[in-house]
């Protein structure tokens, strides 16, 4: 089950705040909480207090709350990895590691008597996910979240991103990452220049960047800086988190069945692909015998949603997205447009991968 997420950091916020926060998030189908221990500075007993108080609250409306935490946080709050009742007092769902141990520590804590689970560091391309598999974990207390960067031009590139997922993923783990909102103004750290795991997304629209997540294989998507506006809440909680779904801007003079066509059929990218075109081809076959006459076929740029027009013989009805610039025919019909953030999904989108297309707001 995919699932949505937000940020929370008590010692850095106000809990009145914090709470208000949690109870929107709710209101819009988030159920993921990401807090963090790391950075426990001042009067820890109430600090912790105050975790204790957000956590309990979270929990009262179905949130699933993970506390980051390291080895000098076990230290300073004297826990070891062998006794985790701490965790369970403060009645969190998990905890996960920033750093760890060396795979066997990491295992047996899987086991731990309270069902806590453990996510560990997806964002480092090593085996250090394989070695605890090895020691044979409780592989359904075992979660894998990717990290956020701060600093401008710190976060992963895709490349490296997709290589860390598979690590993961081969062993069937539930994964997380983080994308920022464009409103919020903190984080757990002094330095916020956007808290988003892959680079590419750190000015990109909230609802862009976890479109992409999702798109990958991510199954939670969390908001790591506070506080999104209520407006980036509810665009993620729309989103359909299992297929890719872009939006786009229609022409004014779009008749109903093309209209249709776009808006209200489950799209598939064809297997045979080709390098112009991504190709949605059942509408055709829906619509066989309509007679689709040619309206506005001008020439066709990147992004472009186009309907072939019945001078295109047994082709008239396909939905085609255009991922280049190209000569109109004077056969084909351009019947929107992808929204300009979202041209570079298209690059992405496999043979066979189904999408919907959704109009602007």
């Amino acid at each position: 089950m995919r699932e949505l997420g937000i940020s929370i950091y008590p010692g850095h916020s106000d809990l009145q705040k914090d709470k208000e926060y949690i109870a929107l998030a709710a209101k819009y189908g988030f159920t993921r909480i990401f807090t963090c221990l790391l950075s426990i500075e001042g009067d820890k007993e109430a600090i912790v207090s105050n975790f204790k108080e957000t956590i309990a609250y979270a929990n009262s409306l179905g949130f699933k709350v993970i506390a980051d935490v390291s080895p000098k946080i076990f230290s300073d709050l004297n826990i070891s990895y062998t006794d985790l009742k701490f965790f369970k007092e403060l009645d969190a769902y998990g905890i996960r590691l920033d750093v760890g141990y060396t795979g066997n520590e990491e295992s047996l804590m899987t086991f731990n008597p309270y069902d806590l689970k453990i996510e560990i560091n997806m964002s480092n391309d090593t085996s250090y996910v394989d070695t605890i598999v090895e020691y044979k974990p409780n592989k359904d207390n075992l979660l894998g979240c990717h990290n956020f960067y701060p600093h401008g031009h710190t976060g992963l590139p895709r490349k490296h991103f997709r290589k860390c997922n598979e690590n993961f993923m081969k062993h069937g783990l539930v994964t997380s990452a983080f994308v920022n909102s464009q409103n919020a103004t903190f984080g757990p750290w002094p330095v916020d220049e956007g808290l988003c795991t892959l680079e590419e997304h750190r000015y990109l629209p909230i609802e862009v960047a976890a479109k992409d997540l999702f798109k990958e294989g991510i199954d939670t998507v969390i908001i790591s800086n506070c506080y999104a506006s209520e407006e980036e809440l509810q665009k993620l909680g729309e989103l359909k988190r299992t297929m890719l779904d872009l939006t786009v801007i229609l022409v004014e003079e779009i008749p109903e069945v093309e209209k249709n066509i776009v808006l209200n059929c489950l799209h598939f990218n064809r297997g045979d692909v080709n390098e112009s075109l991504i190709r949605s081809t059942q509408s055709r076959v829906k619509y066989k015998g309509h007679h689709f006459p040619v309206f506005n076929a001008v020439d066709i740029k990147r992004g472009d949603v186009i309907i072939e027009s019945s001078l295109y013989g047994h082709y008239a009805g396909e939905l085609q997205i255009a991922k280049k610039d190209m000569k109109n025919t004077g056969k084909t019909n351009v019947v929107g447009r992808v929204r300009a953030e979202e041209l570079y999904l298209l690059d992405n989108i496999e043979p066979w991968e189904k999408f919907i297309l959704k109009e602007e707001k």
